[in-house]
């Protein structure tokens, strides 16, 4: 059953770049990101991160896709004008599919002896109790750093904004 949703979730979130790469449309390819995020947020749950499955959905498929989509429409951005020929679209298919043949190449030739072993996992591993703890004691700096510089874009927005009034 789990090797079943992986690949499903795998399936989905491939179709969904996909189709993000190729849409014509700026809406459609950002509610394919969307789609994308919610299934990459199964893939992490699945892992037994639940924190991190959360996060993703809360913060990226939520507040983030939100953002671009005010964005899109704000710059009222439209299909793409002009012909695509099918030649186009061939060669771009033709380029992911080599890509992708490449990379699966490359995954195939590594020999899973010669990898280091993995550790095991800590008790806690990926709960708010123990992200939480890290964050705010060996990370604070860091952490401090990017909310002071979320507070400064924030604050750069709205001056920006006002002064278009």
């Amino acid at each position: 059953m789990q090797l079943l949703m992986f690949y499903g979730f795998g399936f989905f979130a491939l179709f969904a770049a996909v189709g993000m790469v190729m849409s014509r449309q700026p809406v459609m390819s950002a509610l394919l990101l969307i789609v994308n995020m919610f299934c990459l947020a199964g893939l992490y749950a699945m892992l037994n991160a639940h924190l991190i499955a959360v996060l993703q959905l809360l913060v990226y498929a939520g507040a983030i896709m939100v953002l671009v989509l005010f964005v899109i429409m704000l710059l009222n951005l439209r299909e793409k004008q002009g012909i695509i020929s099918k030649h186009q679209v061939a060669l771009q298919a033709v380029g992911i599919m080599a890509l992708g043949f490449f990379i699966i190449s490359v995954i195939a030739k590594l020999d899973p002896s010669k990898l280091p072993p993995s550790k095991a996992i800590g008790a806690g591993f990926g709960t708010v109790v123990v992200v939480g703890r890290i964050l705010f004691t060996d990370y604070i700096l860091p952490f401090e750093i990017a909310s002071v510089l979320l507070l400064a874009a924030i604050v750069g927005a709205v001056i920006l904004a006002k002064s278009k009034v």
